[in-house]
């Protein structure tokens, strides 16, 4: 099997656990890659489902740790592998002077990124008419997991602490969209102030496209080194039908959005994440992802995954299959057009653990060898 087959397997089908405890903690609810859990499979980090309705009927088992902390991968009980989970970082043993924990302000995401959802609400998921179909941003804050809007000053003291603590490399800020207007932009900028200001750590932000395209200069003034404006689904009927709210910022918004973007942050570093299996046809995705390697906007194609709890929750994960027939071809475009994960300054395109794309920009040999 190789590497991108069993990636892509593992994430549209998700992984069993013998352990459910072993290494850090799994995510439930929330922004981000909620009902996963970051693995570690022959030198490759990705993430994968394991608390979905897929993910308990997955093929793929992940047997109890050795003493050395390994784990057999098997599928239908045939060995395909091995794994390890990441540690519990350090910094989740930290509280605040006022007694918060620190995973209630931020989270370890892979190995070495730091994430965190600034504002844990948002105006399209106060209705249900608006709501984006798949997300789960106020499930963790409902159960008590997170808070509602953290400060600049605990998000500068929490990053501190896991770049010391556990050598963090990058960090993620994303927001619900609190306006029409900066949709999130000035929230993010204070916070990203604070950050840099405590420490020396690249940083994405992640909002919608801002009212006005200034906001993009200001992001960078203060600091910021990479930039998401996430389309999700990129045909204006599956967009509209998963995500009638945020819908309502066209299309044509965020590619010029994206054009005014690109000068400021650089080429790469602005990118958009696309859920692959909402309903776009593989030919849309590339259109669209050839559009934007052409403005020099890193498309970060993910496979969807349903959430439990969210009207989407029995929507079914992108075959495997269909994964492959976007993100090979999408390898090619990116090489093509000198772009690369490891361009990338910070965020989840720097990560991407959420997708085996990475395995198609750039071959990984040791890994194949020991999988074939």
């Amino acid at each position: 099997m190789n590497p991108q087959t069993l990636i892509n397997e593992l994430q549209s089908y998700g992984l069993r656990l013998v352990d459910p405890n072993a290494g850090a903690p799994s995510r439930r609810g929330g922004a981000g890659p909620s009902d996963h859990k970051g693995l570690i499979i022959n030198g490759v980090t990705i993430m994968a489902p394991v608390h979905t309705a897929s993910a308990y009927a997955s093929p793929y088992l992940a047997l109890a740790p050795d003493e050395a902390g390994n784990s057999i991968v098997q599928r239908e009980g045939c060995t395909v592998g091995t794994l390890s989970f990441p540690a519990q970082p350090r910094f989740y043993d930290l509280q605040t002077a006022d007694g918060i924990p620190y995973q209630q302000i931020a989270l370890l995401h892979g190995t070495d990124v730091l994430a965190t959802t600034v504002l844990q609400t948002c105006i399209r998921y106060e209705s249900r008419r608006k709501t984006c179909r798949f997300c789960s941003i106020g499930q963790s804050l409902a159960a008590g997991r997170t808070l509602a809007h953290k400060s600049p000053a605990q998000l500068a003291e929490v990053a501190k602490a896991a770049v010391e603590l556990d050598g963090v490399k990058h960090m993620v800020m994303t927001t619900g969209t609190p306006n029409r207007t900066d949709r999130g932009a000035a929230v993010l900028l204070e916070s990203v102030i604070a950050v840099k200001a405590a420490v020396d750590l690249p940083i994405q932000v992640q909002c919608e496209p801002p009212d006005d395209d200034i906001w993009f200069q200001r992001l960078h003034d203060a600091g910021v080194d990479s930039l998401g404006m996430h389309m999700e689904a990129v045909s204006p009927s599956v967009r509209e039908s998963i995500m009638p709210g945020k819908a309502e910022v066209p299309i044509e918004r965020y590619l010029e959005a994206f054009r005014a973007a690109v000068p400021v942050f650089g080429y790469g570093q602005v990118s958009s994440y696309i859920l692959a299996g909402l309903g776009d046809t593989a030919s849309e995705i590339l259109d669209m992802c050839r559009t934007l390697i052409d403005i020099g906007v890193y498309p970060f194609v993910v496979p969807f995954v349903p959430i439990a709890g969210t009207p989407l929750e029995d929507h079914p994960a992108p075959l495997p299959a269909f994964m492959h027939e976007v993100l090979e071809p999408l390898g090619r475009m990116l090489s093509q057009a000198g772009m690369s994960r490891e361009s990338v300054k910070a965020g989840c395109a720097r990560c991407g653990a959420c997708s085996s794309l990475s395995t198609y920009e750039k071959q990984v040999p040791q890994l194949t060898e020991v999988l074939n």
